[in-house]
């Protein structure tokens, strides 16, 4: 299989764990295992003392009980059978691909988005057609456009939602106009959704399985739930045929996940209110620091993010994303993601959900770099 390296990743292997001031992460300030007690009030020694007692063996090979009442309680007409736990939010993705596209089948996907929503596809012989989001649109789908892109047939529409990099929310009624689409042709809608319930408003954002029989929903506990470190993420669809096919394929690729991150992640999932509180005052906080600092410099530019993590911010100085990424990283040690990475030149991404401090910290370091530019 030939695949185009995922430029993201690439980027965050080489440069992460050396990183003074890292806000090009994208999950919500991490928690422990001890801030997760305090959080959920769970007793400690009993949860440990019960977890530590069970033997190593597969454990529940489809995912707990208690993990996929969990995960189906983040939607409001799913049920626990129509789950399917897989490793993190990208390997839901892969294993979505891996089951349901053949070579010659038609992919429409958006950009900028998460790389494996088009590399994917296409490393499996897929005749992907990519639908840019533009900065001017506030990077929403032009359902014109991908009116265009579907016609002869679609197997399957790809969208990220909320969106990485830019933090764009795509609206009820845009995503109804895809839905019809979609349905026209009979076709799949798979949303990215690792995101989701991360927004700016107190607003519900459904899923696209609560709106679309053959909508496929990712996502997983890294995000939204502060566990990146439990590798555990899902599929949600009420389609049966699909659902039958992914199934099959999960017994070549994945068999079961973890037991101990399947025990963590349902105890997460059950006091997810607390969370959700939690990390949702942080991006809301966090992105009014960043808006603030942005106003304050004249050489960038953004569409202010309505939900998630991340915003995309573009630059005016005369240097690839690249290079002007690698170097502030070298003059004063904030990380950011380049732009390029998502094939939108002149901009960086800016993860700021970070801790406060670090982000305040980060962002300081990069205007004193800035200036250092400007008198070169």
């Amino acid at each position: 299989m030939n695949i185009k390296p995922f430029a993201v990743e690439e980027w965050m292997n080489a440069y992460e764990t050396g990183a003074k001031y890292n806000i090009a992460e994208t999950c919500v300030d991490s928690i422990s295992l001890d801030e997760l007690f305090e959080l959920s009030g769970t007793d400690k020694d009993a949860f440990l003392n019960k977890l530590c007692a069970r033997r190593l063996t597969y454990g529940a090979i489809e995912g707990s009980s208690d993990l996929k009442e969990g995960i189906a309680s983040l939607y409001r007409t799913m049920a626990p059978q129509e789950i399917v736990p897989t490793h993190g939010a990208s390997g839901g993705n892969h294993h979505v691909f891996y089951s349901l596209i053949n070579p010659g089948d038609k992919v429409i996907s958006i950009m900028p988005s998460y790389q494996q929503l088009y590399s994917i596809p296409a490393s499996l012989g897929a005749d992907v057609k990519i639908m840019h989001l533009k900065k001017e649109n506030g990077y929403l789908p032009d359902v014109d456009e991908l009116k265009k892109l579907a016609e002869g047939g679609v197997k399957m529409i790809c969208l990220n939602n909320p969106n990485n990099p830019t933090g764009a929310l795509i609206p009820e009624e845009i995503l109804q106009k895809v839905i019809r689409i979609a349905r026209g042709f009979d076709a799949y809608l798979l949303v990215d959704e690792v995101y989701r319930h991360l927004i700016q408003s107190d607003d519900w954002q459904p899923s696209i399985v609560d709106m679309y029989e053959k909508g496929i929903s990712t996502s997983s506990m890294s995000k939204v739930f502060s566990l990146a470190g439990v590798r555990l993420g899902w599929i949600a669809t009420h389609d049966k045929d699909a659902l039958k096919q992914m199934w099959s394929h999960r017994d070549y690729n994945l068999i079961s996940c973890g037991m101990i991150d399947d025990a963590i992640a349902a105890l997460a999932l059950k006091s997810k209110e607390a969370i959700l509180k939690r990390n949702k005052k942080i991006i809301r906080e966090n992105l009014a620091v960043l808006d603030e600092w942005i106003e304050k410099e004249p050489r960038l530019s953004y569409v202010k993010p309505e939900a998630g993590t991340t915003a995309l911010v573009y630059y005016d100085f005369p240097v690839d994303s690249y290079t002007l990424c690698r170097q502030m990283y070298d003059a004063c040690g904030a990380f950011v993601t380049p732009g390029d990475c998502f094939d939108e030149p002149c901009s960086m991404r800016i993860g700021y959900a970070a801790d406060r401090d670090t982000l305040e910290k980060g962002l300081k370091a990069m205007s004193t770099f800035f200036r250092s530019l400007e008198t070169k």
